[in-house]
């Protein structure tokens, strides 16, 4: 069994001159709808990129095996990062209606 580490993966891809303990993704001042909602974006165009990739191995037209799962994998974990994101969101905004005035 291999071990990877797919968020320091990710920063490395992302951002290739910065090194992945200084990686912060900070959300603009006041425009946190609009850069929640470009991250969600960006997530669909993962899942489609994926889902182009699956439906081309399926169909015998894949030439890379290898990238095809990594773009899989990479979308599981966007897909997974913004689960947590509304999770956490959603637990806030029950401790918000739970405080006595």
């Amino acid at each position: 069994m291999s071990s990877v580490e797919p968020i320091s993966f990710l920063a490395a891809q992302a951002l290739p001159n910065i090194e992945p303990a200084t990686v912060a993704v900070q959300a603009p001042n006041g425009q946190f709808a609009t850069w929640f909602t470009q991250q969600l974006d960006q997530v669909n165009n993962q899942l489609v990129s994926a889902d182009k990739g699956i439906q081309q191995l399926a169909a015998g037209d894949a030439s890379n095996l290898h990238q095809v799962m990594i773009n899989l994998e990479q979308a599981k974990l966007s897909m997974q990062l913004v689960m947590q994101v509304r999770t956490h969101l959603l637990d806030a905004y029950h401790d918000l209606l739970q405080m006595q005035v």
